[in-house]
């Protein structure tokens, strides 16, 4: 048999199978058109994304506690929170008869272009932009950055529109109630939102898929019982704290939580095109949502460290930018950043972005340890 036909054949009867408002294989368009015979073109992305070196970074970048594999291995890093989400929304969306492979390619790199040390790490990485009148960074911009450029020693992973377009449009600190695709969404509209959000603006996108809706809404659901265990783990708060609504509502661990919540929303967005909570489970997460941010993410003793974290951003970020500057190729950042991408690429690299952008997207891809390792040694 003819292998696109055979392609075509097998994609077909996926796409049979699959609810009226889930995207369909046949729908899925990328910048450089690729076939592949056996593999239909959302699981390609989602396996070029399982074997990059951003993904395999995720286990050593910060969830909530920082370099939380030194206090106790079982608690969360951006690699749990990552498989977590996935399996979330695996769940959710086999039951509404989704695109189980594009769910599972947006979930898996929806936080590639995170930073070391969480969103501490972000907001550092911001302030260092603003300074040097830089667009400001945001880790699902920056994601897209990641799969678009930094990749495959900056050839990029030329993945479909729809899974760029759920990579960028998932934003897990918003509280919704209901999430809805937008309708014949464009290059252009991401663009569009890109361009808005280096300008200042508060400018919000969501996804053109049901898909990238659902990935939206389980990112939330990932951490919020989560964050609160590993807290009482370390004993940051009591098991008792937990707000006594959303002990009745939701449950009073992570399992039970998890479990209302996907029940919840399989219920609620069954045979529609939308995602949603019910108004009163949606009042619940908002309220554990808030009170994980005042008790835990705000906390003094775990943030105690916040201080010296934002020193060793600025430090190595001037470190850095000085050493391109004066074109010292034997710092790491020539030698374990530039320089990997090969000779011609990693001179194409420094003349098509200032030494500034290039240090920004060195730090944003470190993990906590390989960044404070290289502040322990330089700092000498």
């Amino acid at each position: 048999m003819d292998e696109k036909k055979f392609q075509m054949e097998i994609l077909q009867k996926e796409d049979s199978n699959l609810s009226p408002f889930a995207a369909k294989n046949c729908d899925a368009h990328r910048k450089i058109p690729i076939e592949h015979p056996l593999r239909g073109p959302f699981a390609r992305d989602r396996d070029h994304i399982l074997y990059s070196g951003s993904f395999r970074r995720y286990i050593g970048k910060t969830q909530v506690i920082y370099n939380a594999a030194s206090f106790d291995e079982q608690l969360a890093n951006r690699s749990i929170h990552t498989l977590q989400v996935s399996q979330i929304a695996r769940s959710i969306g086999k039951v509404l008869g989704l695109n189980l492979d594009l769910i599972e390619a947006i979930a898996l790199g929806h936080d590639l272009g995170h930073s070391p040390f969480g969103h501490d790490g972000e907001r550092f990485l911001q302030e260092i932009a603003l300074e040097h009148k830089l667009s400001p960074f945001f880790h699902n911009i920056h994601s897209l950055r990641v799969v678009d450029v930094l990749s495959d020693a900056n050839r990029g992973m030329n993945l479909t529109f729809q899974v760029r377009d759920g990579i960028i449009s998932h934003d897990g600190e918003v509280n919704e109630v209901s999430v809805q695709p937008v309708k014949n969404k464009s290059e252009e509209d991401i663009q569009d939102y890109i361009r808005r959000k280096k300008e200042g603006e508060h400018a919000l996108t969501f996804p053109g898929t049901l898909e990238g809706c659902l990935v939206r809404i389980t990112d939330s659901i990932s951490y919020i019982g989560q964050d609160f265990e590993d807290a009482v783990r370390i004993g940051l708060i009591k098991k008792k704290d937990m707000p006594g609504k959303v002990k009745k509502t939701l449950g009073e661990n992570n399992s039970e939580i998890i479990n209302t919540l996907v029940q919840d929303i399989i219920f609620q967005s069954y045979g529609r095109n939308e995602i949603k909570y019910s108004p009163s489970i949606a009042q619940c997460v908002f309220q554990l949502k808030n009170f994980n941010l005042e008790v835990i993410y705000e906390n003094k003793i775990l943030k105690r460290e916040r201080g010296k974290i934002r020193e060793a951003f600025f430090f190595l970020f001037e470190h850095f930018r000085k050493d391109i500057k004066k074109g010292n190729y034997n710092s790491i950042v020539f030698q374990e950043w530039i320089w990997n991408r090969g000779e011609d690429r990693g001179s194409k690299y420094l003349s098509d972005y200032s030494p500034e952008e290039v240090v920004i997207d060195y730090l944003a891809s470190m993990t906590d340890r390989y960044f404070l390792n290289a502040y322990t040694n330089l700092e000498k």
